[in-house]
């Protein structure tokens, strides 16, 4: 049966409330900044926990039923509400530890919080907010259009790829061959049959013939991976919701680790497709270049950009999608792995976030650029991010950082050269702020 947020978070409410008190005194776990001031803070995270996005699509990937949730496809859930905003607490804890935010609910001129246009953003938003200024009635804004070129930039005429260097990169990432990978990923394919299937029945996702295919959009997808990326994804997330453990992969997954072992197929979609340079580069290079303009505001290098300019707020939070942070990190060249999950993984409510401190005696500026995200087991169990459970994080590390007290800190010229260079300004459009 399908019930609405609103009414998940009526029942949920309490929970919240306490979750949140529970989360509020975060200062103890942060280290002392010594002379570096956090100026500016820029950070775009991946929705939280949904369902999949097409049941149908499951059920004739596996011939067989699925289990039901409480909202619709590809909503967020009450659950995922309820994580997210355990995120947001621990952000603000940290942004109001390093002095960026004042105590108590911020003026609209301290924040400034965009999602994408669907539901799942736009609701992920809310709960960020709701745990970072309880109470204080912010607010994110979305587009009223269907497609927002800073998130559904791949789907626009304007970032189209070229179909002749795209399947190159792919064939690369591939070792040359897509039936060579296939087969050797098929000890993937048959745990992730194994879990998905019933023995003895046919199994269509598994049968598959995996085809490199265009879409009407011109994105390209390995038909047949694409199956099995998106069940194991669902097992993910049915864990993540904290569904019984007889309902996550079929009974096939009793901890995170065994869960996290069925989306092996999932990650190498992304390093297959996503991760490639030039898809890369054609559907990050919107987002990526208001993120450089942004970081700049307020420095020697801060400019006017004929297709428009972020809004001035010391915290830039932005909700987007996993595709979105894959293009992101790629053009960065920044590759993490984190607890149970796989490399390179984004988590509902993983973060990518831009600090950039100012060195109070040399007055030089530097770039802290840093992955975070719950555990699958704190998503799982509504886990507050206090004391010894923070979330797990790496920092991006390029020649000429520095460790320091605050982070990994990148010099702001050389990171903005960098980002610059990666950046295709034919891959790129207007950007309009709600």
């Amino acid at each position: 049966m399908n019930v609405s947020l609103s009414a998940l978070f009526r029942v949920t409410g309490p929970l919240l409330t306490a979750a949140l008190s529970i989360s509020a005194p975060l200062i103890a776990h942060a280290q002392d900044n010594g002379h570096y001031v956090l100026e500016k803070a820029v950070q775009v995270s991946r929705h939280g926990v949904r369902p999949q996005t097409d049941t149908q699509k499951l059920v004739d990937a596996t011939q067989r039923q699925w289990p039901t949730w409480l909202v619709r496809d590809g909503e967020l859930t009450g659950h995922g509400y309820l994580a997210a905003s355990l995120m947001g607490a621990w952000q603000a804890g940290h942004y109001r530890h390093a002095g960026l935010l004042p105590a108590g609910c911020p003026d609209n001129t301290t924040v400034y919080t965009l999602s994408s246009p669907k539901q799942r953003t736009r609701a992920t938003a809310a709960a960020l907010l709701d745990g970072m200024f309880p109470g204080c009635g912010q607010k994110a804004l979305a587009s009223t259009e269907k497609l927002d070129p800073l998130f559904q930039t791949d789907k626009m005429d304007f970032a189209r790829i070229d179909p002749v260097i795209a399947k190159g990169e792919i064939l690369k990432a591939l070792g040359g061959d897509l039936q060579a990978a296939k087969a050797r990923l098929q000890p993937d394919l048959d745990l992730l049959k194994a879990a998905a299937c019933i023995e003895g029945k046919p199994c269509p996702f598994y049968e598959a013939e995996w085809v490199l295919k265009q879409n009407d959009e011109g994105r390209l997808k390995i038909k047949g991976l694409d199956k099995a990326s998106s069940l194991g994804e669902t097992f993910r997330l049915q864990y993540s919701e904290g569904k019984p453990l007889s309902e996550v992969a079929f009974g096939h997954a009793a901890n995170a680790k065994q869960v996290m072992a069925l989306t092996r197929l999932h990650r190498a979609k992304y390093d297959f497709v996503n991760d490639t340079p030039h898809i890369a580069k054609r559907g990050g290079s919107q987002l990526m270049n208001q993120l450089l303009l942004a970081l700049e505001q307020g420095t020697a290098l801060e400019k006017s950009d004929p297709l428009g300019n972020p809004p001035k707020a010391p915290l830039l939070v932005i909700v987007a999608h996993d595709t979105n942070l894959s293009h992101l990190r790629t053009l960065l060249g920044f590759h993490w792995a984190l607890g149970e999950y796989q490399p390179g993984n984004i988590p509902p409510t993983g973060t990518l976030a831009f600090e950039r401190y100012r060195d109070a005696n040399s007055g030089e500026r530097f770039i802290r650029t840093t992955f975070l995200t719950q555990s699958p087991d704190q998503i799982r169990n509504l886990t507050p991010l206090t004391g010894n459970n923070v979330p797990l994080q790496v920092d991006f590390e390029q020649p000429g950082c520095k460790k320091t007290a605050v982070g990994t800190l990148c010099p702001l010229e050389s990171f903005a050269s960098t980002l610059s260079k990666a950046i295709d300004r034919t891959a790129m459009t207007t950007a309009r702020y709600p």
